[in-house]
């Protein structure tokens, strides 16, 4: 098993743009150090809590300073952005990180960020067909081929290049902004639903998949959808692409990590923050149906002793191994990240651990490691 990070952020409010950008820089770099083999970065344009509407700046201050970790959007929301400019900035990006890149796609899951592009129409399908469209438009635009394009929501195209008139006139040659090696980047695609029509679109186009986890049944659901699109499209699905998001945090003992998730930064999250959007959207009821609870009755504490994956590097190894009996098992773990800026030493005590101790220990079952 592979380890990553997902940066949302869940930044408390009052903190300032700057202290949000900072702490995802010095997490790209420490990440980077520790043996993290991505990193992803949202994008959300609405919520105090996760309030990063450019995650492209975070990877830009990041690459230079790193060496080794791959970055991603997760997701740059298509719907919201025109698809010739971002193509241009992804492709710039791409060679800015010379590879080290790939990218995330979305549909927007908060309304109010969908209403301040202007979209009033926040409908699953309508936001998909926005997707469809866009991604149609970037892939043409990185072709490099002469095409205008009239689409439902946007118009875009590329120009013919004029030639020359002389040897030495280069006024009408063309930037090029596709991704890295000529290439398309490698796309990843998040799902929370248990039906997420976003594992079905992620097999048909041979994405990655990443699933952000909400119970055993979803999430074994999430593989299964994604594994039949894949096959029929003509690919193999591979078990060592699937990323899974989790809640993840690992100290020397079990009662020390349990503490720090209670008292700290990840427990002031979900209480303020998370529990209550989950309980308002049901996002809770399959952690309730793994242990045939009432959805009323899941607290932090429940979160912490049999959601969250907490507990001294062994304890962690033996919930990941269970896990991935249960599931099949899946390639990276992305590890949610929470706001630790003021005292980051436990969180990234925490990821160093991870990495180091508990990763090379756990594998997907009857398959052999895959080499990056």
């Amino acid at each position: 098993m592979e380890t990553g990070l997902i940066f949302h952020p869940y930044m408390r409010p009052g903190r300032t743009a700057r202290q949000t950008f900072q702490w995802g820089v010095d997490s790209a770099i420490h990440c980077d150090k520790i043996g993290f083999t991505s990193m992803m970065i949202s994008e959300h344009a609405s919520q105090i809590w996760e309030n990063i509407p450019n995650p492209e700046l975070i990877m830009a201050a990041a690459a230079l300073q790193t060496e080794t970790i791959k970055f991603a959007p997760m997701a740059h929301i298509l719907p919201h952005q025109h698809p010739a400019k971002l193509a241009m900035t992804v492709g710039w990006l791409s060679q800015i990180l010379e590879g080290r890149y790939f990218m995330g796609i979305g549909a927007g899951a908060y309304p109010l960020a969908s209403y301040i592009h202007g979209i009033k129409n926040a409908e699953t399908t309508f936001l998909n067909e926005m997707v469809r469209e866009s991604l149609f438009i970037m892939e043409k635009i990185w072709k490099r081929e002469p095409f205008f394009y009239e689409g439902k929501f946007w118009s875009a195209g590329f120009p013919e290049e004029e030639p020359a008139e002389t040897e030495e006139d280069e006024q009408h040659l063309l930037a090029n902004y596709a991704p890295y090696g000529g290439g398309f980047p490698e796309f990843a695609v998040t799902g929370f639903s248990a039906n997420s029509p976003s594992m079905k679109l992620a097999g048909e186009r041979n994405f990655k998949p990443v699933s952000i986890y909400s119970g055993l049944d979803a999430l074994k659901r999430h593989w299964e959808i994604y594994s039949e699109a894949n096959i029929k499209a003509g690919f193999t699905p591979d078990r060592q692409r699937h990323a899974v998001s989790q809640t993840v945090f690992c100290a020397e003992t079990d009662a020390e990590a349990k503490r720090l998730v209670m008292e700290g930064p990840i427990g002031y999250c979900f209480n303020r923050y998370l529990i209550p959007i989950w309980r308002r959207f049901g996002m809770i009821d399959g952690f309730a149906r793994d242990f045939g609870v009432d959805a009323l009755d899941v607290d932090l504490e429940f979160l912490t002793d049999n959601v969250f994956v907490v507990g001294s590097p062994d304890t962690i190894v033996e919930k990941l191994s269970a896990l991935f009996e249960k599931t099949g098992g899946w390639g990276t773990l992305q590890v949610e990240a929470h706001d630790y800026y003021d005292d980051p030493s436990a969180w990234f005590t925490s990821l160093e651990l991870l990495s180091k101790e508990v990763a090379p220990r756990v594998k997907i079952p009857g398959q052999t490691r895959i080499a990056a």
